[in-house]
């Protein structure tokens, strides 16, 4: 069986493969952090955390782990707050084992950290034909905003109740998140989709989208016609959350047409139809749900049961799409 560790390991290496700047800009930004950390005073280096040597997301990590649980049985959800903790409390009360909770939304302090996930959307917008100044640039102001965003909130609350009742908890953002572009990337590019309607389409023959529709939350085309065409487009499905609205005008002057992401705040979305950008949204707890299950697979590959809550749509791609 695996171990917390073990696990979370597993997230951090699939997350690396699947990663839209590649590995090898990847492995440069952890030896920058490298170089960072061998450079700094020596009244700072115990405020360092000496996880990012060697995970790249920072918006993702181990908040508790006894060190020793062979991971059995794993609690999971989109949102994971001191209810779930509590939750996985109560099953192992009444004799379902609970070894570990996994989280896909950032807490403690993976929370405090989520603006700094969000540089490596520079490389994606870089690729997709915008001068790389103008994608740095525009990005450090949304950075510096999400930052002062997270700064006020209550980090630890759940993370204090799963260290109090001693439970095993993780979160994987970034780490899913990267799962679910890479999937969404080689899905639209093996079918080809002429149309907006065709994108839509598309969407809808995945399960976990069929089933957020169900929930009322299935895929929008928020911008654009069915029948425009989708030209170039770009992916929005990982780097922590949204960019700024300032970006889509670069975007279309670069040449894209089309935006699939996963939500859109109403301020990102008008600048988006200023630039004359169709925007599909596929939807927030779906696409998270696609990723986390594409890490979940690979845990029920390995004999750990999954047990889902918090807003997750689990379907198992190994039990052939069997919710």
């Amino acid at each position: 069986m695996l171990t917390v560790k073990q696990i979370f390991d597993l997230g951090v290496k699939m997350a690396m493969a699947a990663d839209p700047r590649g590995e090898k800009l990847v492995k440069k930004y952890l030896a920058d952090q490298k170089k960072k950390y061998d450079e700094l005073p020596a009244k700072e280096k115990p405020y360092f955390d000496k996880e990012n040597l060697v995970n790249p997301y920072q918006d993702s990590g181990i908040h508790v782990d006894d060190g020793k649980t062979d991971v059995r049985r794993v609690l999971t959800g989109i949102d994971i707050d001191a209810a779930e903790i509590l939750l996985s409390s109560q099953l192992n009360e009444r004799g379902k084992k609970i070894d570990l909770v996994i989280a896909h939304h950032p807490v403690g302090k993976t929370l405090a950290h989520l603006h700094d996930v969000m540089d490596m959307a520079v490389d994606v917008y870089g690729e997709a034909g915008m001068p790389i100044h103008l994608a740095e640039k525009i990005m450090e102001e949304r950075i510096t905003e999400v930052g002062r965003s997270v700064h006020p909130v209550n980090h630890y609350q759940a993370v204090n109740v799963a260290a109090l009742l001693k439970i095993n908890f993780i979160n994987t953002h970034t780490i899913t998140d990267n799962l679910v572009d890479e999937f969404m990337k080689n899905y639209l590019k093996k079918n080809k989709p002429e149309t907006l309607g065709d994108v839509m389409d598309l969407l809808m023959e995945l399960p976990e989208y069929q089933e957020a529709k169900r929930q009322g939350a299935g895929p929008v085309l928020f911008a654009g016609n069915p029948r425009n065409r989708v030209g170039k487009y770009v992916t929005e499905m990982t780097g922590g959350t949204e960019p700024s609205g300032k970006i889509y005008q670069e975007l279309s002057r670069s040449g894209v047409s089309t935006i699939v992401g996963m939500h859109m705040r109403k301020d990102t979305l008008e600048k988006a139809m200023e630039a004359h950008l169709n925007v599909v949204t596929a939807g927030h707890m779906a696409s998270d749900s696609l990723g986390m299950n594409l890490f979940l697979d690979e845990l029920e590959k390995k004999g750990v049961e999954i047990v889902p809550c918090g807003g997750i749509i689990r379907v198992s791609r190994v039990n052939k799409g069997k919710k």
